[in-house]
This record gives structure tokens, C-alpha cells and sequence, in this order.
């Protein structure tokens, strides 16, 4: 009595073989735009502000669909900061990925909106640290965020923008 099950397969994890169709392809991730401001420069060097900063953070999550399996997501990301109600600086990035899924239709939303800016987010996250320390500013770090909770509260419009009208 022979027993070909491996702890991998037993497990219900199969090794993916080359000329498999893996359901989550990622392409790539990249910088689509990207603008850093510091409206008061130079006299806010001069003259900083004291206090703490005020952030004032807007985020959303854009999907379009390039061919027939292959996506573009976008986090699209502002922040504000501003201390004793003076603008210290404004950033804002478009941070990019493109993603190939063969899943059926009805995950596809669920995938591209809360599975791809989940993988996107440390990088997008790293960007504006970086610019905000390299612009002169402590470095805003963003904690981490629920996109699975902002897709459920945003279902119904989410999902019509990856499911082909009749």
C-alpha cells in the first residue's frame, strides 16, 4: 500500500508547475503620479510651527480593467499636514499595480479592491515616509489600514466597476 501524499499536497497546498495558470499575477508596481509640496518654504524652516501636526488623510482605491484578466489598481493617496492651522506640507501619490487574475467574476472585485492594495500598501507607505524625512518633516507613517472593511462599506459601487455591464 503505497501513500503518494505529500505534507504539501496533504495539506491541500499544490506545488504550481510551469504553464500553470496561477489565479493572482503580479506585472508590476509602480509611481503613477506624485506631487510633494511645502507651501510655506522657506520661511517655515525659519519660523516652524510648534505644536503637533494635524494630518488630514484621504485614501481611495481605483480599479481598470486593461484587457481580459489583466487590472490596474491605484491607491491614491493626500495627506495634509498642517500645525497651529498653518499648511506645513501637502503630499500626494498615485501608487500603482498591475495584476493578471483568472479567478470567476464574482471574486474579482474582492481581489482587486481589498487583496492588491493590501500587497501594494507597505511600499505606497514607504514613499511617503521617505519624502516626508527627506522633505524636512518627521516622517509619516501611516498605520495600517483595513481595506477589507472599506470595501464592504463600499460594495455595491466597487463592484460595478469590474463587472461588465449588459
Amino acid at each position: 500500500m503505497s501513500d503518494d501524499t505529500t505534507p504539501e499536497t496533504a495539506a491541500g497546498t499544490e506545488e504550481i508547475k510551469p504553464g500553470d495558470q496561477v489565479p493572482l499575477m503580479i506585472h508590476g508596481q509602480y509611481i503613477k503620479d506624485f506631487s510633494f509640496e511645502v507651501p510655506g518654504a522657506p520661511q517655515i524652516f525659519l519660523d516652524s510651527p510648534k505644536g503637533q501636526p494635524d494630518i488630514n488623510l484621504n485614501l481611495d482605491v481605483q480599479v481598470e480593467g486593461l484587457a481580459e484578466d489583466v487590472f490596474e489598481t491605484v491607491l491614491d493617496l493626500r495627506a495634509e499636514s498642517r500645525i497651529a492651522g498653518q499648511v506645513t506640507y501637502i503630499v500626494e501619490l498615485k501608487y500603482a499595480g498591475l495584476f493578471t487574475l483568472r479567478v470567476p467574476e464574482q471574486h474579482r472585485a474582492s481581489l482587486l479592491f481589498v487583496e492588491c492594495p493590501r500587497l501594494m500598501f507597505p511600499f505606497a507607505r514607504a514613499i511617503l515616509a521617505d519624502v516626508t524625512r527627506d522633505g524636512g518633516f518627521q516622517p509619516l507613517v501611516l498605520n495600517p489600514i483595513d481595506f477589507a472593511a472599506l470595501y464592504n462599506q463600499n460594495i455595491d459601487k466597487l463592484r460595478s466597476q469590474v463587472t461588465p455591464t449588459n
